[in-house]
């Protein structure tokens, strides 16, 4: 990509940048799709400090916990790295040259910026900031390349209303699709080939849906199945790799703990309808799973000879909803499977009070509260 910096004087007046672009119409208003070197874009694109008041600003506040997990990803994986465009509003004089007076090449042409532009992003402000950090770490990268798409907005009058607009449509991505198209986790590859070969997540496994309806046919979410399972092995997502003795370890787990859920085995064989189960049963919500990897973890550390066998106690537990005995306080609230991070624990301690596992001091606490209430 050519990048010309023109001194025809030293103020910054009349310095230019000259990029190559595509010149395009939106809404009736002229667009230009460029491509950046990164160590520009710091320079270039200035953030909207916080201090500002958001009626002033154009985005939303930075949020600094997020940029060093972005920084790291480009830093640990400078062959594979992929980044979408920046999208930012210009203040300045820019002019477009194109190659062409008329035919396919009238919009491709070269973009003359003047340094004394202002620039504003709509979109993009957190991959700007991990951008700078990541080429304090790998400054060679500096040379290499992100798009930028360039709205015309004199005065910035209209940034707000485009953070507004770029923002109001978009849709995450579900955590199970997350993983599921997580290839660098080994932990997400994990969850996805566990869901593919444990007969109670095989075919009853929803990889796209974080949560799912009364309707579906599905009995578990990937998401779910990887949390349960990060808990279980004790592994952080951050590890380049699972050890075999763990990927053996949760895929005998889960297939064990089926074995010893009657009802699981029931929609194994598909005798019954996984909105039965989840209609019927506690056991057939997430927070069951959740608890079962955590209480699982604590089980084989402290019985890695006898796990399997001490398994067997599920089999007499009374999982359905109507044990308002055990259930309501634990996994239900007022009847309502809950899953915050108290009711897990208080439906761990459940569990691993079943199986004969001695709680931990924090375990033990919620519990000697819940107890007393």
């Amino acid at each position: 990509m050519a990048l010309d910096l023109t001194h025809e004087q030293t103020s910054r007046e009349t310095i230019n940048l000259q990029f190559p672009a595509i010149r395009g119409i939106q809404a009736g208003r002229e667009y230009y799709i460029t491509m950046f070197p990164l160590n520009l874009i710091p320079r270039l694109f200035l953030f909207d400090e916080s201090e500002i008041p958001p009626k002033l600003r154009a985005q939303r506040i930075l949020n600094h916990a997020r940029v060093p997990a972005i920084a790291n990803y480009i830093v640990n994986n400078p062959t594979d790295y992929v980044f979408s465009s920046l999208t930012a509003s210009i203040d300045g004089k820019v002019e477009f040259t194109p190659y062409a007076e008329q035919g396919q090449y009238n919009k491709v042409g070269v973009l003359v910026i003047p340094l004394s532009a202002r620039f504003v992003i709509n979109d993009g402000q957190h991959r700007r900031a991990a951008i700078e950090e990541a080429l304090k770490a790998r400054p060679e990268m500096g040379h290499e390349t992100i798009s930028v798409v360039l709205f015309l907005d004199t005065g910035l009058k209209k940034s707000q209303q485009m953070f507004a607009d770029l923002n109001k449509n978009a849709v995450p991505p579900t955590k199970s699709l997350g993983i599921l198209y997580d290839s660098r986790d080994p932990l997400a590859r994990l969850a996805v080939k566990l869901a593919d070969s444990v007969p109670i997540f095989k075919g009853l496994t929803d990889f796209e849906k974080t949560t799912i309806s009364n309707r579906s046919i599905k009995l578990f979410t990937l998401s779910s199945i990887y949390q349960a399972t990060k808990e279980l092995i004790g592994k952080s997502s951050a590890a380049k790799e699972t050890a075999k003795e763990d990927r053996k370890r949760a895929h005998d787990f889960w297939c064990e703990v089926a074995n010893n859920i009657p009802e699981w085995r029931l929609a194994i064989d598909r005798r019954v309808s996984s909105g039965e189960l989840r209609r019927d049963y506690v056991h057939a919500h997430g927070v069951i799973l959740h608890a079962l990897g955590i209480a699982g973890r604590a089980l084989i550390d402290q019985y890695p000879l006898e796990w399997k066998q001490l398994l067997k106690k599920l089999k007499d537990v009374d999982w359905s909803r109507s044990n308002v005995q055990l259930w309501e306080g634990r996994a239900m609230i007022g009847g309502r499977i809950n899953k915050s991070q108290t009711n897990l624990i208080l439906t761990t301690n459940a569990i691993k009070m079943i199986l004969g596992i001695e709680l931990t001091p924090e375990e033990d606490r919620i519990e000697a509260l819940f107890k007393s209430t």
